[in-house]
C-alpha cells in the first residue's frame, strides 16, 4: 500500500473512532398539559426557581445508585432544567389578569431520576400575594414521585406527571382562602 493511501486509511479510521452517539434533546413541557385551567379565578407568576447544583446542567443527570450520578452526554434538555421547569409550570398555571394575583418561588430540593424505578420531585415553595403588599400566602413542601421505565424518556414522562400534580397544588393553595398547603 502506498503511504497516501496508508494515511488516509488512518485518518478516515480517526474519524470513525470520533464518531460520537446524536444528541437527543428532550422537554419537560407535555404536549397537551392535564393539569389546571389556564383562565381561573387566580393568576399565577413564577418569581424564581432554583435548582440542586448536581442536576444544573444542559445534559440529563441520573441516578445509578445511592452514591453514583451518570451526567448523560447523549440526553440533553431542550433549555437549561432551570428554564424547562419554569416553561413547564407556565404552560400549566393559570393566568387571567382579573382574579387573584399571586407569585410563587420553588427551591427544588432534589431532582432524581432512576431509570425503571421513579422520578422524584422535592420542592419547597411560597406563595405571596401581589395584591396585598407582597404578604406571604403560605409555605409548602411538596414531594412527588411517578414510577417510570427504563427509557429515559420514561423518565421525562415521569417528570412531567410529577410536574402537573405540584401545578394543581400550586392553584389548590392559591385558591384557598384559608392560606393551607394541599397534601402531597
Amino acid at each position: 500500500m502506498a503511504l497516501r493511501q496508508k494515511i488516509v486509511l488512518i485518518a478516515l479510521l480517526m474519524l470513525v473512532a470520533c464518531r460520537s452517539d446524536p444528541i437527543q434533546f428532550h422537554t419537560l413541557t407535555p404536549t397537551q398539559p392535564a393539569g389546571a385551567e389556564r383562565v381561573g379565578s387566580v393568576d399565577v407568576q413564577i418569581e424564581t426557581i432554583s435548582v440542586p447544583p448536581q442536576v444544573d446542567r444542559q445534559q440529563i443527570v441520573i441516578r445509578q445508585s445511592n452514591s453514583s450520578l451518570a451526567v448523560l452526554e447523549g440526553h440533553w434538555w431542550g433549555a437549561s432544567l432551570v428554564d424547562e421547569l419554569r416553561s413547564a409550570l407556565e404552560q400549566q398555571l393559570p393566568t387571567n389578569g382579573g382574579g387573584r394575583r399571586v407569585s410563587v418561588r420553588l427551591d427544588v430540593q432534589r431532582l432524581d431520576s432512576i431509570p425503571g424505578q421513579y422520578a422524584l420531585l422535592d420542592v419547597r415553595w411560597r406563595l405571596r400575594d401581589l395584591s396585598a403588599e407582597g404578604a406571604a400566602l403560605v409555605h409548602c413542601h411538596s414531594r412527588l414521585q411517578t414510577a417510570a421505565r427504563a427509557t429515559i424518556d420514561d423518565i421525562v414522562i415521569a417528570h412531567q406527571n410529577n410536574l402537573q400534580r405540584l401545578a394543581m397544588q400550586i392553584v389548590q393553595a392559591a385558591g384557598s382562602a384559608a392560606g393551607e398547603c394541599p397534601s402531597s
